[in-house]
């Protein structure tokens, strides 16, 4: 047991020498046990966001109102899977056995609440690890459209530590998400300009506004959280979770103050 404990005291210097540096680390063997379940715990987390997304996203291609818009809804739907098969070739990598675990979420990833379940702050409802914004229903047009406006700006808040985070795989399949995310967010902020600025829609646009924009700042997680400081002391986060919240509501209040919305209070509920 001494010599386990040496071996990992051993390895985590190293592997704190390196991240220091700025390298990035690359193979199992230069990690620790901690590090690498950290790891796994954030790379789950988004793959199974990703997956269950593009399943909220699907019922949206045939009730887009238009055909361009039906277009547009099925690439969103194809990135955000193809985002979740990236995550779980990540996950595959260091030996987690990806099939299994979709084959038992697959029904999970699809379980979305009922109207008795409207407000569950930052729980989770389901054993998978997706962002629990993904358990609420889209129930409408404007539900996806302010859920594309909202939810999309957060997680592409979230990505930009992942760019830079100290596991080299991670970092190089973020570039390509965060790139397509540009685009799912440059969507998003379209159509609220325009149902926003449209008198017959505006009260619309603006409650259902409310409603995701309260939902996505609770995906940010606690401020000060124990588990975030070991992922910002191994550089898998960059920032504390109150830091990407904060910057993710001044941009999404500079937005609305262009598009004549106005942003709601949101109450933390720990």
């Amino acid at each position: 047991m001494t010599t386990v404990l040496q071996n990992e005291a051993e390895i985590e210097a190293q592997m704190l020498a390196k991240i220091e540096r700025g390298e990035k680390l690359e193979a199992t063997d230069a990690m620790t046990k901690e590090y690498r379940d950290l790891l796994l715990n954030l790379l789950t987390m988004q793959a199974d966001s990703e997956l269950s997304g593009g399943y909220g996203y699907i019922p949206w291609i045939t009730k887009a109102p238009t055909i361009e818009e039906k277009l547009i809804v099925a690439n969103i739907v194809r990135d955000e899977i193809l985002h979740g098969k990236r995550m779980y070739r990540l996950l595959e990598e260091l030996g987690e056995d990806v099939d299994s675990r979709i084959q038992e979420n697959d029904e999970a990833f699809l379980y979305r609440l009922d109207d008795n379940e409207a407000n569950i702050g930052t729980q989770r409802a389901k054993s998978d690890k997706r962002v629990n914004i993904f358990y609420y229903p889209i129930e409408t047009w404007m539900d996806f459209i302010m859920f594309n406006f909202c939810m999309d700006r957060g997680a592409g808040h979230q990505l930009k530590d992942a760019l830079h985070c100290s596991y080299g795989p991670w970092a190089r399949v973020t570039e390509l998400i965060f790139k397509e995310e540009v685009v799912h967010i440059a969507h998003g902020e379209k159509w609220a300009k325009i149902l926003a600025a449209d008198p017959a829609t505006h009260a619309e646009c603006q409650e259902t506004f409310n409603k995701w924009f309260l939902r996505t700042m609770n995906i940010f997680g606690r401020p000060g959280s124990s588990k975030n400081t070991l992922y910002r002391k191994y550089h898998l986060k960059l920032r504390d979770n109150d830091d990407v919240r904060e910057t993710f509501r001044q941009e999404v209040a500079e937005v609305c103050a262009r598009f004549g919305l106005t942003m709601p209070e949101w109450k933390p509920n720990w």
